[in-house]
Order: C-alpha cells, then structure tokens, then sequence
C-alpha cells in the first residue's frame, strides 16, 4: 500500500528531544516531509538562526525518518502545502494558542480543500527553545561565525537595524532588549562601534584621538559579553599602508565589517558640514585605499563599507553618485550615504539613483539629524541598514549629569533614588555578579 503524503514544517535551528518526538511520531504516519524554514522567513518574526539553512538541512536530512526536506520560504504553511497536498501535517500542540493560531486555522483550511488532516503532537515536557537559546547566548560565539553573520542579515532582512555601543554594558544592552510590536518581536541586529560616542565616553574629541589600539581594547570588552555582528566606525581609515592593519585587526576579531569615510586631513565630526574646514578625498586615492583594504582581508566575509561625504559638504548628488560608483567598482561592499538636512529628502533622493546603479550593493544609512524618518520608509526605498549611531550615549549623559546636579543640591541622595536602579537590580543585571 502506498504510504501517506506527511508534511511537518519546522525550524530546527537547535535540535532537541523535541525535534526527534515530532519526528518519530509523523515517520509512524507515512513518509515525511519537512518543510524547513528558511533563514529569511526565521528572521522576519525573531532572530537570525544560529546555523544557516545550509547547515539546518544537512543535520535535518540525517535524522531517521526523514525522507524529504523542502525549503519553506515564509511563516505561512499553505505555499508549500498547495504545491504537495500532503495527506496529513503533523505539528505540535503549542500552536492553538497564540500568535501561531491564524497560522494554524490556514492549515486546517488548506487540508479540507483535498480531504487532507492535521494531527498533533503532544508538546514535549521540560524542553524550552527559549532557554536554550538563552544558554547558546551564555555560552557566546566564535569570531568566524560572528563575522559572517552581517552578510546572512543583508540577505535575508529587509532592514538591518544597528545600535552604537561603546562599552561592555552598552554592548549588553543592545544584546538583550527585546520588544513586542504589533508586527511580531524586535530587537537590534548588531552594533555599530562608534567614534563619536567611544571618544566622548572618554572624555576626548572626535578627532580621532583615541587611537584604534584603545577602540580595539572598547571592542573586546564587547566582544566578550555578547554574540551579536559589529560594524566598526573606521573614520577616515588613515594612510592605507595603516588601513591595511586595522583591516586584519578587525577581521581576526570577529568584526563584520568596517565604515571609512572619504575625507583626509584632521577628522572633524560630519555633522558640522561647511562650518569647518573640512577636506574630502579625491576619488582616485579613496578607490586606492578600499581596494588596499580588499586586498588585505582574509576571508569573502569581511565587508569595507564606503562612507561618502558629498552631501554633507554641499557637493550635490551628482558628485556623491558618481562617488558610489567608483567606490563600488573598487570593492567597496557597500555605500553609507550621510546627511545633516533635517529631513530624509536629499537621502530619498540619493535612494532613488543609487538603485539603478547596475552594481548596487548595500545601502547604509545614519538618520541622525533626520530622525522622524521610519523604518518603513527607509525599506520602501530601498535602504539595506540603518544605524543609530549614538544614541545611548546621548541618553546617558543628561541622566548622569541630573543625579550628579541632585546629590550637590541636596547634599544626600534620597532625592535621586527614584531614576536609579536598585543595588539588587545591579547585581542582578550582569550574570555572575552575586
């Protein structure tokens, strides 16, 4: 007799005694598909999964009683199960409550059209995917699989969403805050290691003054304490024969990717524009330094992201385009276009030509002067990234500043108990302190 048609559609991304139940139960049935989801349909309601689809099929297509695996390329079943019209799809029962309610009646409603049923599993007791993920967090990451991970967001986010850190605490922050929204969770991508916001916590301007050694020794304390990319803020990148080294420095931690901008000469904040003097590279010695820094690279992970200035320094959109161009064309893996305007309209209209470039590669934007523009809006065109490049900082600061006004004007601190933390929230904030 011909065996039945089972389709059981699944994540896998940590494989547990959860995972083989399901399994086992649906080999009893017939001969079992798994739909598994992609990278892309993962991410689009949580994080990115820790191993690629790639590897997710390898270890899934090895387990006893599966016969297929099929990509499952969105959260909704029935694409997939249109195409297959399985006889029967086994999932777990943890989904008739909940956000995956809707999802589930659409299976219901899909089977009837072909005489097809649903059965499910009873949930295995004593298995948290939560935790373990929690633990996967604990246990942190390699610099090789943090590296690769800002190339696997790009293609599978419709917006990279990054978060300045200039500190271990900073860093834990932004690995960690998580927020329900109509449209499902979100939390921030990875981080973006500023200068502007490394140099002010030290007191010193951003002027480059803190040399990489030093920004390095801020990354590795972030590093430790967390599993999420970083996209380091490379300023001018120096002398080239000098970008060259912090080209290999970086990659060897684990650092997806480094910003450069096209300027020379004493850095002076982008944001002052014209009001000082501020120099911008010419193309042919800015193409020069990028593709040094391509050369030095040892692996196709690492990303050297151009950060072009033409805006800023009234140059136009011609001059930024034709920038992009050449900088693309000497291995930039991606274009930041900066603004100081007060609204996105001269980035939407960069957008706008910089998508019909036939080699367009990510688009990377810093709405920090512009900042009532949306996510939505930043995705409708076209944009690839976003980083908020120094806003914990600029939040830490006037509470600071506030508690340390309070203790002198009252001269005690019950006044400003009420913004602290509690000594016990303290403790409780950074696993290992008790």
């Amino acid at each position: 007799m011909k065996k039945k048609k089972i389709y059981l559609g699944m994540s896998a991304d940590l494989v547990h005694p959860g995972h083989l139940n399901i399994i086992n139960e649906a080999a009893k049935l017939g001969e079992v598909t798994v739909g598994l989801l992609t990278d892309e349909a993962i991410a689009s309601y949580k994080r990115l999964p820790f191993m690629t689809f790639t590897e997710r099929k390898q270890v899934i297509s090895a387990i006893k009683g599966v016969t297929h695996v099929v990509a499952q390329t969105t959260l909704d079943y029935v694409p997939n199960l249109k195409q297959l019209r399985p006889d029967i799809v086994v999932h777990g029962d943890d989904w008739r409550e909940g956000v995956q309610q809707k999802t589930r009646q659409r299976v219901i409603d899909a089977l009837s059209e072909w005489g097809g049923k649903l059965v499910e599993v009873p949930y295995t007791p004593g298995i948290s995917s939560s935790r373990l993920h929690a633990a996967m967090k604990e246990i942190g990451t390699t610099p090789e699989r943090r590296l690769k991970t800002l190339r696997r967001l790009l293609e599978v986010k419709p917006i990279v969403r990054l978060m300045e850190v200039h500190s271990g605490l900073t860093g834990s922050i932004i690995e960690h805050t998580r927020v329900q929204t109509e449209q499902g969770p979100r939390e921030f991508d990875g981080m973006w290691g500023s200068s502007l916001t490394d140099s002010t916590a030290r007191a010193k301007p951003d002027i480059e003054a803190v040399d990489i050694s030093k920004r390095v020794a801020m990354l590795n304390e972030v590093l430790e304490v967390t599993t999420k990319p970083i996209v380091f803020d490379g300023d001018t990148g120096g002398l080239p024969e000098h970008f060259v080294f912090t080209v290999k420095t970086l990659e060897r931690l684990g650092v997806s990717a480094v910003i450069i901008e096209d300027k020379t000469g004493l850095k002076k904040n982008s944001l002052f524009g014209n009001e000082v003097a501020q120099n911008q590279d010419s193309i042919e010695e800015f193409s020069n330094k990028i593709r040094m820094g391509k050369a030095a690279q040892a692996t196709e992970d690492f990303m050297v992201i151009a950060r072009i200035e033409s805006l800023i320094l009234d140059k136009g959109q011609e001059d930024a385009l034709q920038r992009a161009q050449a900088y693309i064309e000497a291995g930039a893996d991606g274009i930041m276009i900066h603004s100081r305007q007060k609204t996105p309209d001269e980035i939407f209209t960069f957008c706008t030509a910089y998508n019909q470039l036939p080699q367009r590669r990510p688009l990377v934007v810093v709405p920090s002067s512009y900042s009532q523009v949306t996510e939505e809006e930043l995705i409708e065109r076209g944009v690839d990234m976003v980083i908020y490049a120094n806003h914990l900082l600029r939040a830490a600061y006037p509470a600071m500043h506030k508690t340390a006004q309070s203790i002198l004007s009252h001269g005690r601190a019950l006044e400003a108990e009420g913004d602290l933390m509690s000594i016990g929230q303290i403790l409780d904030l950074i696993p290992g302190t008790h």
